[in-house]
């Protein structure tokens, strides 16, 4: 096949979730709660650790984060009120910068 998966050593084999495949170490601690959350929610300890891996991916994707910024100032009115913004003001041109 073209992923480089061979089907003839997956095929039938319950469980199997195609993809790259990796060893990592974890505390002990976070394997319990791991297995735990995994059992509760139903899904296979691969299944857990790629989804948590692709959230923390997408929370740290700077210009997603910045996009998602972006899109709730401007969904706000992130102006300063004149006396604040005067303070301000006063407050930088005081500072060395």
């Amino acid at each position: 096949m073209a992923d480089g998966c061979d089907p003839c050593c997956t095929r039938g084999l319950p469980g199997y979730t195609p993809g790259m495949k990796t060893a990592i170490s974890v505390p002990d601690v976070v394997f319990r709660e791991a297995e735990q959350l995994a059992r509760r929610l139903h899904k296979s300890r691969s299944q857990l650790y790629s989804e948590a891996v692709a959230e923390y991916l997408a929370r740290h994707d700077a210009d997603d984060v910045t996009a998602a910024m972006d899109r709730v100032c401007d969904a706000l009115d992130t102006r300063l009120e004149p006396d604040l913004a005067a303070a301000a003001r006063r407050t930088l041109e005081r500072s060395e910068w």
